[in-house]
């Protein structure tokens, strides 16, 4: 079958792929360094600490975790501390990182109807590079981490910054996120968005569309998730 044409106007012009915890199930690594990064800093990781932190930057997930353990703002050592994450959660996918159930199928698919993929992640350069590996870096357009942008998600920056490599507009891209840090950073770009949900409850919000998992996606289901996101964004604009 030929590809379809992503500028007919059923498909996105562009699909924006979050990687941990909606391509690569890494959320799970990341419990055990954060479990472990509480401990040294003597606060207890709870459920709802933990849901709080997923997508957010370093910044923002060390600033979470000082807060909860009672760090005084003179005694954060938030470089010391994230050097030791960093390294913690390297060793951890030097063991391997599981995919997410249909993600691998989900990159072949959009990638045979010939639409542009972007990676674009809170995380920062050093440990994406490790988890490209997995994923296969040939498959995306451009990746952007982090690091790279002025502020991470929730802010808009990353996604903003992945519409301009794509050289489409965010209302031409279809993000594909599993957080509410994640899915309010694209909404915020003007990206319609598909959410996956995996550790943590994703709230209902105008250009979302919902999906237990990434299972059997097909063109279809981009193009509808791409749609109803386009329609919902501007009804909010009406």
């Amino acid at each position: 079958m030929a590809p379809a044409d992503p500028g007919n106007g059923a498909l996105p012009r562009a699909v924006l792929w979050d990687m941990d915890g909606t391509l690569l199930d890494s959320e799970k690594l990341w419990d055990v360094a954060m479990a472990e990064l509480a401990v040294r800093l003597g606060a207890v990781m709870t459920v709802e600490l933990r849901q709080s932190t997923l997508g957010n930057s370093m910044v923002g997930a060390m600033t979470k975790l000082f807060d909860a353990a009672g760090v005084p703002e003179a005694q954060r050592d938030l470089d010391g501390q994230a050097h030791w994450l960093r390294g913690r959660v390297a060793e951890l996918f030097a063991d391997g990182i599981p995919w997410r159930p249909g993600a691998d199928a989900a990159l072949r698919t959009i990638a045979a109807a010939g639409i542009p993929m972007v990676l674009v992640t809170n995380t920062e350069r050093d440990l994406t590079e490790r988890a490209l590996p997995t994923i296969g870096k040939h498959r995306f357009a451009h990746t952007l981490c982090g690091d790279e942008v002025a502020e991470g998600k929730p802010a808009p920056d990353l996604y903003l910054a992945a519409a301009r490599a794509a050289g489409v507009p965010p209302a031409d891209c279809l993000a594909i996120e599993d957080s509410p840090t994640g899915a309010a950073a694209a909404g915020a770009a003007g990206c319609p968005t598909l959410v996956v949900p995996s550790d943590a409850d994703v709230p209902q919000a105008p250009g979302r569309t919902f999906r237990e998992s990434l299972v059997g996606l097909d063109e279809a289901a981009v193009s509808d998730a791409w749609r109803r996101g386009r329609a919902g964004h501007a009804a909010v604009g009406d």
